[in-house]
């Protein structure tokens, strides 16, 4: 995406990525190391095409019945082929089949527990354990309404069923506002939980949580969910450092909205929602400090003390609010069926419907891949690496080729 305009160079006397190779090498363990790739550098794919991309429809808006309005997210279900989970922002969870062969069936039910207030506030994500099949264990993220804070807990299911009376909390974030509590739980390589936070709301970050480190908003955490309620990976970028909360694995967020780990290299990714002009594309370090509200993108947004003396990592890609007005994070595509995208992170708009394309491999320009009318609330990776796009009114779909590259 290029340099940083001249005002955030000034700010950041040294590059992050320099500093953060020298200060955080304990965070980086040689098993993120990526492994080799089926598409090697020199491979005569064509890189992907413009426009030549289409949602091909899974299940219909109307198959999925109940499961169809206010969906926040899709999680394919461990060991089961072609069967997810449907999480409402409503609260209740379905079984969905992916293949048609049975109706969604309500597999859990937390509306007694969440506050859904049209906005943004409600169930936001859902999450197995990476030991699933022998703890049988979920997480899930939702506003509770009293207090206005946010929740993270876990539950006994199985395949068929959540038992909603299991419920112990894990941890609970203070907010000050009804919106931008961002939200996605997903599980790093070393099985550690890592949860997108936002900074709470009231717009411009106006108490300035997103750059304190004694504060758990406009951050993501990780933790270690093996024991109860957690405990702190030793490996945290901050451990240790005065003051600081030792969850804290990158900060200088403001609205984080989807997150995932390459599959292939177990590098984050994730869509931090904008305010005034700009959604970007963040590639997530530990330390990393991705400048809100300092900076809104490229540009500065404020000059305050807080910001003074930092260094302040640039987002892999931006787009304007000409092209859209709320980023729907996605996944870095490692299927087989469009070998031209093996290795880009897939991403999206909630307004505008359209959906790009970045080469994680490279300082490249995104590519729109299509543009739908409805709006666009997630992603899933299946388990061989295909996509699955979410309409939060109406159907699955899955990210296909309008016709050979």
């Amino acid at each position: 995406m290029g340099g940083r305009i001249k005002a955030r160079a000034a700010l950041a006397a040294v590059g992050a990525a320099v500093l953060l190779a020298a200060a955080l090498t304990a965070a980086c363990s040689s098993s993120d190391s990526p492994t080799d790739s089926p598409l090697p550098t020199n491979s005569p794919v064509p890189p992907p095409l413009a426009g030549g991309y289409r949602l091909a429809e899974l299940v219909s808006g109307e198959a999925l019945g109940e499961a169809r309005e206010f969906k926040t997210e899709v999680t394919p279900i461990p060991g089961v082929p072609d069967e997810a989970l449907v999480t409402l922002q409503t609260g209740p969870i379905y079984r969905v089949s992916l293949g048609g062969s049975f109706a969604p069936q309500l597999w859990g039910d937390l509306s007694s527990l969440v506050e859904f207030d049209g906005n943004e506030q409600g169930l936001l994500s859902l999450a197995f354990s990476p030991d699933f099949a022998e703890d049988g264990t979920v997480f899930a993220y939702y506003t509770p309404g009293s207090p206005e804070d946010t929740v993270l807990s876990r539950f006994q299911a199985t395949t068929t069923d959540l038992d909603e009376s299991s419920r112990k909390t894990v941890i609970t974030i203070e907010e000050h506002d009804r919106n931008h509590q961002g939200g996605h739980i997903i599980f790093d390589r070393q099985g550690y939980l890592m949860l997108s936070l936002g900074d709470g709301g009231f717009g411009g970050d106006a108490l300035e949580v997103a750059q304190e480190l004694d504060r758990l908003l406009g951050k993501v955490i990780r933790i270690d969910v093996s024991e109860e309620p957690y405990a702190i990976p030793p490996d945290n970028p901050f451990v240790g450092v005065e003051d600081a909360r030792e969850e804290i694995f990158a900060f200088g967020f403001r609205n984080p909205w989807r997150m995932t780990i390459d599959s292939e290299t177990g590098e984050v990714w994730l869509g931090d929602v904008g305010e005034g002009m700009w959604e970007e594309v963040d590639h997530v370090v530990a330390g990393g400090n991705y400048g809100w509200d300092c900076f809104a993108g490229l540009e500065v947004w404020e000059d305050d003390e807080q910001c003074v003396g930092k260094d302040f990592i640039e987002p892999r890609a931006i787009y304007s609010h000409e092209e859209g007005l709320a980023i729907v994070g996605g996944f870095v595509y490692r299927g087989s069926e469009m070998p031209e995208l093996y290795g880009w992170y897939v991403y999206a708009d909630y307004v505008s419907g359209r959906v790009w394309a970045l080469n994680t491999a490279d300082d490249s320009e995104p590519i729109q891949l299509l543009q739908d009318d409805f709006p666009i609330s997630s992603f899933a990776e299946l388990p061989g690496g295909e996509l699955l796009i979410v309409s939060y009114v109406d159907g699955l779909y899955q990210l296909a080729r309008d016709a050979a590259p």
